[in-house]
């Protein structure tokens, strides 16, 4: 055979022509995808998006200042006043990759550049990778194949462009990496090789978890296929101590981080892996006792027992919750008929649930491959003349292509995953055709093909016009110019394509024209734009962790003029950010413009939402166009620099002065707060764009100055949240409580307090800790839906100051709980059952129980087990906290 032909040796080894081959098209994966994901840069060599901001800053913060530091770093500039501990909350191995690559191969670039360039990179390594994985379940042909296929798929792509420092490129290559190893291992032959490759398999997973959390959707096809191993493998012995290695440094490794850390192993994502493994121990255990026409039998008794206990331990852990459960985001991925009715997730472009539409889109024709690769899989194994594919990665390849489009069902971004398992079985399908037309076969001497010439170029032409079509048409939406569009940073993440420098030139406003000690309010969406390129500290950003902080802002912006200066009062704000987009359709005789652009005039729908207010008082019937109370009563529609004066029936040229059912408002330029306002707020700076002369779009980002010396009408009006006309409520499942506040004791604790009770923060946690005759502990969101062992641990995701006081702990006293460091306090509170002078001037006593002592009592006389958890979950059950006026 030619491609057989060797070329030269390089020691024992071989260099064949077959090698030249494998290079060449490895090395034509890895430049398509440079090329495809690098077509951005056309618009401006930027960071994409608003996670990567963070990301680099956080990465420079490594570079600047070392690791230990950033393990200890709690940055004060997001999430004012509360900051954030960045090694618990974040991508920290993304952080550590990039901070430790960039002093080797940065090449004189700075680290911004670096950073632009990283995703780029680890996208196209992750091709070679796929190459390696599918070569060991499918044969070096299939791996070649989904090599190539892998490195032009759109969902994959789209979250891996230039500039997409974010946690999908690194963390799909060191999964997939993991995943290479590990099946790479169990097919060794050597069991020291196999050692090491299991032992790393485990590591490189966690590696991916520590970069996207979305890597844990590798745990279900992986559990999944350690019970089909005993029916499939025949080497017991070896099986029984490989996956147990495995799955042991898996969670070791897991263990050692802060994310996913201990909540993983002992979480569903730790029983997913333990679970079946205990399960394959004992299956092979059964099968060796069972008699040889029985193993089979007793093995699939054994594991419709196991399916059926597991069922039954997820129900009961419900009530039990001694399995913590992940967030919602990755439950709806299990279960892609749970819904929710948290605006704030919703909010999310990403989680918007999958439509067939997009997933015909994304996948095309490898779904037809595929299909067919799943056919020949369950052909006789006879049928193939050339490829044989183990039963065990026959097995694989099924859990995970069909595991993979389930679970993207849920929401675009998991398409990820279906793009990976149609890769998969596309490859075998693709290579398993491939060597069954240009199949030999011997005669003599002589080798003879056993398909004809025409049959051969057919086929051929077939594959190419198949794979070619998605790259070439629609001409305006194929698979090469759907990932082409300008970095968020310059065309703000509106529908116009454009790129233009108004976001940068206002960071840059920022960073020049406001004390370094300011706060910048705005929507969370640029949050991460103003800490990292304006250089200030922001209220919020996409970290999304404190979600009542964002409920506050959306409520402010909602707010009439008056209430909303008080509400940035108490959110600490300078300044406030607004961004409009909008479109300039005229210039004379009047210059008139259109909104819905996709900046904050699009997203106000949510803000009313997240604000919890109802849509059709600030929006009329068709969902968008803004009311008469939001552009004359809100200060989001004053801070908007246009007034609608009319509405316009394009279809038939018709024009009305109120709105209408199929008419659409026009706009003309208005700015309310000028920079000489005397009102709640002066305009401090305006983007370019907002003063262009000729019609297009425009993108507007407006940075209003908070008038500190304004004196609001309506101020003695409004209920602040340190007033001491409130009292909260505890609804608990055996009667309420009521508390009374001490806000002129503790009013930064009461604050924190009824601003987590208002967010809905508290219902549905359980008084965790019961001491008869000492206290009822509660207010963790670990009891929720964590395990029981981190009961205790939980808190909003910050840390407040104590605020000490000469009062005692006496008996129904309230106080805020705390660790061994005194500035720990975050949600978690206590009851005290009795007096406990030992404890004064150490806790934080923010309020007393003045009804329901009664309730207090019963929960306190609760029986408990040895931890001092409620046995009765239910009975120790807060449902609710209202916070009502005295």
């Amino acid at each position: 055979m030619l491609s057989n032909a060797k070329l030269f040796s390089v020691g024992k080894f071989d260099f064949r022509l077959q090698h030249l081959l494998i290079i060449g098209i490895l090395s034509l994966s890895f430049t398509i995808s440079i090329l495809i994901r690098s077509q951005a840069a056309d618009y401006g060599f930027e960071l994409n998006e608003f996670d990567p901001f963070f990301n680099f800053r956080a990465t420079e913060f490594i570079v600047e200042n070392g690791y230990d530091a950033y393990f200890k770093w709690h940055d004060d500039m997001s999430w004012h006043p509360h900051g954030r501990n960045v090694s618990e909350t974040s991508q920290v191995m993304l952080h550590l990759t990039a901070a430790s690559l960039y002093p080797i191969f940065n090449f004189g670039h700075s680290l911004y550049d670096f950073t632009i360039i990283f995703p780029v990179v680890f996208g196209a390594f992750t091709a070679i990778v796929v190459f390696a994985l599918v070569r060991v379940i499918g044969g070096t042909t299939a791996g070649l194949f989904a090599s190539l296929l892998f490195s032009l798929s759109v969902p994959v792509i789209i979250r891996g462009t230039i500039g997409w420092f974010k946690s999908e490129p690194l963390g799909l290559f060191f999964g997939l990496l993991g995943v290479y190893l590990f099946l790479s291992g169990i097919m060794s032959h050597n069991h020291k090789i196999a050692f090491l490759k299991l032992v790393s398999a485990g590591i490189f997973l966690v590696f991916g978890l520590a970069s996207w959390g979305g890597i844990q959707f590798f745990v279900i096809p992986l559990g999944i296929f350690f019970m089909a191993l005993p029916f499939v493998r025949k080497d017991h012995k070896f099986i029984i101590w490989a996956i147990p290695v495995f799955v042991g440094s898996l969670l070791l490794a897991a263990a050692a981080f802060d994310r996913p850390g201990i909540p993983f192993v002992t979480g569903i994502g730790g029983f997913a892996l333990i679970g079946p493994t205990i399960f394959l121990i004992a299956c092979i255990a059964l099968m060796r006792i069972s008699k040889d026409g029985q193993k089979i039998r007793n093995g699939l008794g054994l594991l419709g027992g196991i399916t059926i206990l597991g069922i039954v331990m997820l129900v009961v852990n419900q009530t039990t919750k001694l399995i913590g459960l992940p967030t919602y985001r990755y439950l709806n991925a299990i279960n892609p008929f749970l819904t929710t009715k948290d605006p704030l997730i919703d909010s999310v472009a990403e989680h918007a649930t999958t439509t067939l539409d997009q997933s015909f889109y994304f996948l095309s024709i490898l779904m037809i491959f595929a299909g067919i690769g799943i056919w020949i899989i369950f052909r006789a194994k006879d049928s193939s003349k050339s490829i044989k594919i183990p039963n065990d990665m026959i097995a694989f390849a099924l859990i995970i292509g069909l595991i993979g489009v389930y679970i993207s069902s849920a929401f675009i971004r998991l398409e990820i995953f279906a793009s990976v398992a149609v890769v998969i079985l596309a490859s075998i399908g693709l290579a398993v055709l491939s060597s069954e037309i240009f199949s030999f076969k011997r005669e003599g001497k002589k080798f003879l093909t056993t398909s004809k010439s025409i049959t051969k170029i057919s086929f051929v032409i077939i594959v190419i016009g198949f794979l070619i079509s998605p790259v070439i048409l629609p001409v305006n939406a194929t698979w090469i110019n759907a990932v082409k569009a300008p970095p968020t940073i310059l065309n703000g993440g509106t529908q116009f394509n454009i790129s233009t420098t108004d976001w940068p030139h206002a960071m840059d406003w920022i960073k020049n024209n406001t004390p370094e000690d300011a706060v910048i309010a705005s929507w969370w969406d640029y949050g991460y734009w103003i800490t990292t390129l304006g250089e200030r500290t922001s209220l919020a950003d996409n970290a999304t962790l404190i979600d009542w902080q964002i409920k506050k802002i959306a409520q402010t912006f909602l707010s009439s003029p008056d209430e909303a200066w008080n509400l940035l009062q108490e959110l600490d704000a300078d300044y406030v950010l607004v961004y409009v987009a909008a479109q300039k359709i005229q210039t004379e005789p009047s210059e008139i413009y259109l909104l819905t652009g996709g900046a904050d005039e699009s997203k106000k729908q949510w803000f009313i939402r997240i604000a919890g207010e109802p849509l059709s008082k600030y929006v009329f019937a068709d969902g968008m166009s803004g009311t008469n109370l939001f552009w004359n009563d809100t200060i989001l529609g004053k801070m908007f620099p246009f007034t609608p004066v009319a509405y316009v029936n394009f279809a038939n040229n018709l024009q009305i002065e109120s709105y209408s059912p199929g008419y659409t408002p026009i706009y003309i330029k208005d700015v309310k707060y000028p920079s000489d306002s005397d009102g709640p707020l002066r305009l401090a700076y305006q983007s370019p764009s907002l003063n262009r002369e000729s019609p297009g779009p425009i993108s507007g980002v407006l940075i209003y100055e908070i008038n500190k010396n304004y004196n609001p009408t309506l101020i003695e009006n409004i209920p602040t949240a340190q007033s001491k006309t409130e009292l909260a409520v505890l609804q608990t499942t055996l009667g309420d409580i009521t508390i009374e506040f001490k806000d002129d004791i503790a009013p930064k604790t009461v604050d924190n307090f009824i601003q987590l009770a208002k967010s809905g923060f508290y219902d549905g946690t359980i008084f965790h800790r019961i001491i008869p005759n000492f206290v009822i502990q509660g207010g963790d969101p670990n009891t929720i839906s964590g395990s029981s062992d981190t009961w205790g641990t939980g808190g909003p995701g910050y840390s407040i100051s104590p605020e000490f006081s000469n009062l005692q702990h006496k008996k129904y006293i309230v106080s805020m709980a705390r660790g061994a460091d005194v500035n720990s306090a975050g949600s978690q509170f206590f009851i005290m059952l009795g007096d406990s002078p030992w404890l004064d001037g150490q806790y934080t006593i923010f309020g007393e129980v003045i009804s329901g002592q009664e309730v207090v009592d019963q929960i306190g006389s609760l029986e408990t087990n040895e931890f001092d958890h409620p046995i009765n979950i239910e009975s120790a059950k807060i449902e609710k906290i209202t916070i009502i006026e005295k």
